[in-house]
């Protein structure tokens, strides 16, 4: 097969950690440079990847090519076009155990193939050739057909790297989502839970498939996009995420999570919210994204749309696929409402600029990161809320502006940018757009309230009983610091900063830190002695009164007809 692209991972010396990586290429260039990708798409950070890369070489006819690094992702390699394939070799540390990096032991190992897999300049667009070496008694689980020789078949560079692997002695779950083959592949990290978590949820897999076909339902399709879809799932002990792919998704999951009814209804938002981005993001994708330049940060505007709505529909998939109920949805919207009016840095960075520094905030914050940004996952599912519920009072609805979009972008492969998003919805409602521009470009808030009064709810403060100082403390290595420092808080004004150790508040002794509420008293400026570096220090700490705590949705009392109808509607992704 001409320009074919061979690779091979071998990964049967698993207690070291490293694959050992083979690639062939077919028809090298005379000076051929090969680069490995500085992050995966779905998770906006350069990762440099190439940091657990070792042991490059470079052979052809037998004889080793000189080898000369460009930058340092890219090799460059002097090599004779006639003179039959380029072979490279190296290897790859996996140690990172996350959904977007690779970890390999004698349990199981997981590859993100952008973090493995070198980028051969001239042969992105043509066919490459999996295949792997594998302890004895493990599988192999890749979202990829297979050939008559078990090898798996990529048509692009593109859509190697887009296929995770799974493997290890672990075994496959087939099911199918409106005639369309799913599989679902589950890694213990303890295997006594595998009998644990199918005697808790027996019905697992049929909630699976009635989350995938609400998202179907939500999309106005008959089929799912795609034609053959993996699910991975790493149950660990603790953690949360997931990134998307075309044909799979790979999740983490933390058990203890699983010990209660809302923590099993958190990991149906997750299947929902990487499912759903089948759709929303990997081809309905924002033209930034067409093509993917694999070792740049490019400035996104509409991250909000890809993962904000993808994180607002993610609550109210497994509510319309029966699976959990009003109450539960309207406990989880609210907890979401309350980190967002908790989060004073959404008075400092507006919707648009969270989206265009995703690569350089949001994967990067830090103790002060609260006072200065946003999440556009948080902000983007807000904003959602209130353009959903803005199209209902005019009979549309936010999931009919999201199917236009497919038809008129996703579905032809067609990127789409702001100025797409602006003329769909005022498409639907006249002056839409300017009311999107303007939650995009201000800090100010949406009217959330009145918004959730139009189907019946009410967002109500529940107030704290201590004074409000606008710190966090914790314990480290048995003393009592500040974890964090808000802007404009009492204890900014009073000169604390992330790291100080409180020693004592009003002449009492600090030790924990419920210690500290229990001395303070509001509008009364107090003693702190705290120590900075090698220093005791004594501060005035003037708290200010009590403040919410967090937020809860309530239904009014007394609905009227009108709302008890939009609320139905509303929460059955109906119109009318």
């Amino acid at each position: 097969m001409t320009g074919l692209v061979q690779v091979q991972l071998d990964l049967s010396n698993p207690q070291s950690h490293l694959v050992h990586v083979r690639l062939e290429i077919s028809s090298p260039q005379a000076q051929q440079q090969v680069s490995l990708p500085g992050w995966t798409p779905g998770s906006y950070l350069i990762r440099d990847y190439v940091k657990q890369l070792e042991g490059f070489k470079a052979v052809q006819q037998g004889l080793e090519r000189s080898v000369r690094r460009t930058d340092p992702s890219t090799w460059q390699i002097d090599c004779d076009p006639d003179a039959g394939p380029l072979v490279l070799s190296y290897a790859v540390m996996a140690t990172e155990l996350t959904v977007r990096t690779c970890h390999l032991d004698q349990d199981h190992g997981f590859f993100a193939l952008a973090a493995v897999v070198l980028e051969v300049a001239g042969q992105r667009w043509s066919p490459h050739r999996l295949t792997c070496v594998l302890p004895n008694g493990w599988n192999a689980f890749v979202p990829l057909p297979t050939d008559a020789t078990g090898s798996w078949l990529a048509t692009t560079f593109d859509q190697l790297i887009d296929s995770p692997i799974e493997a290890g002695p672990h075994q496959s779950h087939p099911f199918e989502v409106l005639g369309v083959p799913h599989r679902w592949v589950t890694w213990f990290s303890d295997p006594a839970c595998a009998v644990w978590f199918a005697d808790r949820y027996p019905t697992f897999f049929e909630d699976i498939q009635q989350v995938c076909l609400a998202c179907c339902r939500l999309m106005g399709e008959p089929r799912p996009a795609s034609s053959d879809y993996l699910f991975v799932l790493h149950l660990l002990d603790e953690g949360y995420g997931g990134l998307e792919h075309d044909d799979s998704t790979v999740l983490v999951y933390g058990r203890r999570n699983l010990e209660t009814s809302s923590g099993y209804r958190k990991l149906l938002q997750l299947v929902a919210h990487e499912y759903f981005h089948h759709w929303n993001v990997r081809r309905l994708t924002p033209r930034e994204l067409r093509p993917v330049d694999y070792n740049r940060a490019s400035v996104i505007p509409s991250l909000w749309f890809a993962e904000g709505v993808t994180s607002y529909f993610d609550q109210l998939l497994p509510l319309t696929a029966g699976l959990s109920t009003p109450q539960d949805y309207f406990s989880d919207l609210g907890e979401d409402l309350s980190r967002y009016l908790l989060t004073p840095g959404r008075q400092v960075q507006t919707l648009r600029e969270s989206s265009e520094e995703a690569w350089v905030k949001l994967y990067k914050a830090d103790a002060y990161s609260a006072s200065s940004q946003v999440s556009y996952y948080l902000k983007g599912a807000v904003v959602a809320l209130c353009l959903d519920l803005e199209l209902r009072r005019h009979q549309s609805s936010l999931s009919a502006v999201v199917q236009q979009l497919w038809r008129s972008h996703g579905r032809h492969g067609r990127g789409y940018g702001e100025s797409d998003l602006l003329e769909a919805f005022e498409g639907q409602v006249t002056g839409l757009a300017g009311r999107l521009e303007q939650w995009l470009t201000d800090v100010d808030d949406p009217d959330c309230s009145g918004y959730l009064l139009d189907v019946g709810l009410a967002l109500e403060p529940e107030m704290s009983s201590d004074p409000w100082t606008g710190m966090t403390t914790g314990l480290k290595d048995g003393w009592l610091v500040v974890q964090r420092v808000l802007r404009h808080s009492p204890a900014e004004r009073a000169g604390l900063m992330v790291g100080d150790e409180l020693i004592g508040l009003a002449g009492q002794r600090l030790a924990k830190p419920e210690d500290v509420p229990t001395h303070l008293r509001a509008g009364v400026a107090q003693p702190l002695l705290m120590a900075r570096r090698s220093s005791l220090r004594e501060l005035q700490l003037c708290s200010d009164p009590p403040q919410p705590k967090r937020y809860k949705l309530e239904p009014v009392a007394n609905p009227t007809t009108a709302q008890q109808a939009a609320q139905e509607a509303w929460l059955q992704q109906r119109v009318g």
